[in-house]
C-alpha cells in the first residue's frame, strides 16, 4: 500500500489504453493524468521547482509565478501548496473555469488577461504581465516553462524511458506540441535510441509553432502564438495539424466508449489516427501521449451548446449518427 507525504510522490503513468477498437488504427495511449495535478505537467513542474530550489532561487518568502493555459498552473498550484509558497498563475480567457477554480482552491491567485498582444496574441500579453510582476517585486520567481530546459529534461529522463521500457519495438510516437517540452524531451531520447523511432508532432491548427499562420484557438493546451524556444525541427519526423472540430469529435468519440480525456488528448488522438490511416504498415507499434483527463472540459468540449456555438451543429450531428 503506497503512503505518501507529498502530492508529487504519486503519479500513475504506467497505464496505457488500446485505442484500436475505437479509432480503427493500431494505437496505444499513454495516460498521464492520474496524479494530484491531473496532467503530465506535474513532471515538468516538479523538475523545474526542484532545480530552482537546488540553485537557491526559491526561498521561504518566494512567490512562484507562471504563464499557463491551465495544466501547468494546476501542477504549480499543487507544488506551491505542498511547500507553503505563494503562486500566481497568469492565464487568459480560454482557460477552463474548472481549472481556474481548482487553482484557487489550492491557494493560488489567478490573473486573467483578455486583450491580445498585437503580434504575439494572448500569450504575448501574459508574458508581458509576468515580466512586469517580477520586475516590481524580487520575491516573485518566474520558472519560465517556455525557456527552462528542465521542462524538456523531465521527459528526457522520465516520460521517454518509460515508453521505451513498455514498448521495446516502438515504431512511431505521437506527441502534442505546446511549449514543446514533452515533444523535445521525447524526441531527444528516441533520436539516440538503439532503434529508429518516428517522432510525429501533433499541433492545433492556428498555432504558429511550425511556421503556420496564426488563427483562432479556443481549446487550451496545445498550440502557441509565439514560436517555442525549445523546438529543434531536425528531431521531428513529421507534423500533423488538427482542426479544433476534429479535437472535439475525437474527445467525444472516446467518451462514448467510457474514456473521458481532455482537449489536448483529443487533438493528439485525432492527429495520430489520421497519420496512421495514411502511413501505418502491418504490425506498426504506435504510442500517443495523453497529457490530461477530461473533467476540466465538461463546460467546453463536452458541453453541446459550447460546441454548437463555436464549431456548428455538424459536429454534434455526426456524433448523434454514431450514437444511434
Amino acid at each position: 500500500m503506497p503512503v505518501i507525504t507529498r502530492p508529487q510522490d504519486y503519479n500513475e503513468d504506467a497505464l496505457y489504453v488500446d485505442l484500436a477498437p475505437i479509432v480503427g488504427q493500431p494505437l496505444f495511449l499513454k495516460c498521464e493524468g492520474f496524479n494530484f495535478a491531473g496532467s503530465i505537467k506535474l513532471k515538468a513542474a516538479t523538475e523545474m521547482v526542484e532545480a530552482a530550489e537546488r540553485a537557491g532561487a526559491i526561498g521561504p518568502d518566494s512567490v512562484l509565478v507562471e504563464s499557463s493555459s491551465g495544466n501547468l498552473g494546476v501542477a504549480l498550484s499543487v507544488l506551491a501548496a505542498s511547500r507553503g509558497l505563494g503562486f500566481v498563475c497568469v492565464t487568459d480567457s480560454r482557460c477552463n473555469l474548472a481549472t481556474r477554480r481548482m487553482m484557487e482552491a489550492l491557494g493560488a491567485r489567478v490573473h486573467v488577461v483578455t486583450e491580445p498582444h498585437p503580434r504575439e496574441g494572448l500569450l504575448g500579453t501574459r508574458l508581458a504581465y509576468v515580466r512586469d510582476l517580477c520586475a516590481a517585486d524580487p520575491r516573485y520567481v518566474w520558472l519560465n516553462q517556455y525557456g527552462n530546459a528542465d521542462n524538456w529534461r523531465a521527459h528526457l529522463t522520465r516520460t521517454a524511458p518509460e515508453i521505451a521500457g513498455a514498448f521495446p519495438r516502438l515504431d512511431v510516437l505521437f506527441v502534442g506540441a505546446g511549449t514543446t517540452g514533452t515533444l523535445m524531451g521525447c524526441a531527444r531520447f528516441f533520436h539516440e535510441w538503439h532503434r529508429s523511432v518516428r517522432v510525429v508532432a501533433v499541433d492545433s491548427a492556428g498555432s504558429v509553432t511550425f511556421g503556420d499562420a496564426p488563427g483562432r484557438r479556443m481549446i487550451p493546451g496545445l498550440g502557441s502564438g509565439v514560436p517555442p524556444a525549445f523546438l529543434d525541427r531536425r528531431l521531428i519526423d513529421d507534423v500533423v495539424l488538427v482542426e479544433e472540430a476534429d479535437t472535439v469529435r475525437s474527445c467525444r468519440r472516446m467518451a462514448r466508449r467510457g474514456f473521458l480525456f481532455g482537449g489536448s488528448t483529443g487533438t493528439v488522438v485525432a492527429g495520430a489516427s489520421r497519420w496512421l490511416a495514411a502511413n501505418a504498415a502491418p504490425g506498426t507499434v504506435a504510442v500517443a501521449i495523453a497529457p490530461d483527463l477530461g473533467e476540466r472540459y465538461l463546460d467546453t468540449v463536452y458541453q453541446d451548446n459550447w460546441v454548437q456555438d463555436l464549431y456548428g451543429d455538424e459536429v454534434l450531428a455526426a456524433e448523434r449518427e454514431v450514437t444511434v
